[in-house]
């Protein structure tokens, strides 16, 4: 399977939407570099590098490669992760669907027969909740 050599144009979008998300990362690999400093480049591929490789003395080529691969590792993480968590997400999804279908007519069943006792049971549950969270603002 060959990878697709991104453009710089596609590595500049890609450096700019993980940005905030790379920030630890970059300063783990360069220290020297303030994140405030960092932060000031807001995403710019060109302006990290430049700032970067002004405050290590690395050549700008040099960082260019190493962000690169970082930008490839991190990508490769997160899709890591995104196909961990599909079966979960479907796991969950079928969950829900089994108590909609399941839980949802039992509960709706008593509100239709019984509609003002299901108005007392939610306001006397309102007040509960509104009893609990201001006794502990006045704590």
């Amino acid at each position: 399977m060959e990878t697709e050599v991104p453009t710089l144009t596609q590595l500049q979008l890609a450096f700019r939407e993980r940005f905030e998300a790379l920030l630890p990362t970059i300063q783990r690999e360069w220290p020297e570099v303030a994140r405030h400093t960092l932060e000031a480049t807001r995403g710019s591929f060109d302006n990290a590098v430049e700032v970067i490789s002004r405050q290590t003395g690395l050549t700008s080529h040099g960082v260019k490669q190493q962000l690169q691969e970082l930008l490839h590792t991190t990508g490769e993480q997160a899709h890591q992760v995104a196909d961990t968590l599909r079966p979960l997400e479907d796991q969950l999804e079928q969950l829900l669907d089994d108590l909609n279908t399941t839980l949802r007519p039992r509960i709706e069943r008593p509100v239709r027969e019984k509609p003002l006792m299901a108005i007392g049971i939610a306001a006397g549950v309102g007040l509960l909740f509104g009893l609990l969270l201001s006794g502990r603002r006045s704590a």
